[in-house]
């Protein structure tokens, strides 16, 4: 491994890996990525189990989704640094709200979380996480991505099938008011997810986070002041009517 400065004081230090002979060139850009990443330093400062911590953080002090007492669920939720996030922004270790995750990938325990390792896209696992909720949710929260496979198109359509999922399983279990915040891909195709989201919520909007890094064509859909099911009248809709 090699430190290079950036030439001026006060500026970053780069860090450069030789190349490995078991390491892939996309292998040895992530390893370099990480180590040079901001974020990632802060977040093991911090105790953040991600840099992707910062996101949900910079995001709620934008627009403060979270709420003490608040019930979330998370998908796509590992290695956990959004449950983290969440669980000290709503009061959960002092027993406020409820968290439940899922994730593919298991995730160590976070206080008071409930989390179910499995795939979201099966056909009971929305229905898995109702029953571990045991009630309407407040928030829900997809960070879920597919693997990339560097085909951009389909790439996009990977992303986009789990954000219609997603967006799916919020209809069904927010409460009226209730919020929706949930990865997308730039590509012309997010568009029209919100299109589809402002039948059902008062607010809608994109939003990049700046932890989101440069390159990356990721953005996140933001829903909020969920309508309600057929029936179901949120207090902002009853001011309009």
């Amino acid at each position: 491994m090699s430190v290079k400065s950036g030439g001026g004081a006060g500026r970053e230090l780069t860090v450069r890996l030789k190349t490995a002979k078991k390491r892939t060139t996309s292998q040895q850009r992530w390893l370099e990525r990480q180590l040079n990443d901001p974020y990632v330093a802060r977040a093991k400062r911090e105790g953040w189990r991600s840099r992707a911590a910062f996101k949900l953080i910079e995001i709620d002090d934008k627009v403060r989704l979270l709420k003490h007492g608040q019930r979330i669920v998370d998908l796509g939720a590992a290695p956990g640094g959004w449950l983290q996030v969440a669980a000290k922004r709503i009061g959960l270790e002092q027993g406020n709200g409820k968290i439940v995750g899922i994730d593919l990938l298991d995730v160590d325990p976070v206080p008071g979380v409930e989390f179910m390792k499995g795939d979201f896209t099966t056909d009971d696992a929305p229905d898995k996480l109702k029953a571990m909720l045991g009630g309407e949710a407040d928030i829900v929260l997809s960070d879920m991505a597919a693997n990339a496979t560097g085909h951009r198109k389909t790439d996009q359509i990977k992303i986009i099938y789990l954000a219609e999922l997603a967006i799916q399983f919020a209809r069904e279990v927010l409460a009226p008011g209730g919020h929706f915040l949930c990865k997308v891909l730039q590509g012309g195709t997010e568009g029209d997810l919100l299109s589809d989201l402002k039948r059902d919520f008062l607010t809608v909007k994109h939003i990049k986070p700046q932890a989101s890094r440069a390159d990356s064509k990721e953005l996140y859909v933001l829903a909020m002041g969920f309508r309600g099911r057929s029936g179901e009248k949120t207090e902002g809709d009853r001011q309009e009517a």
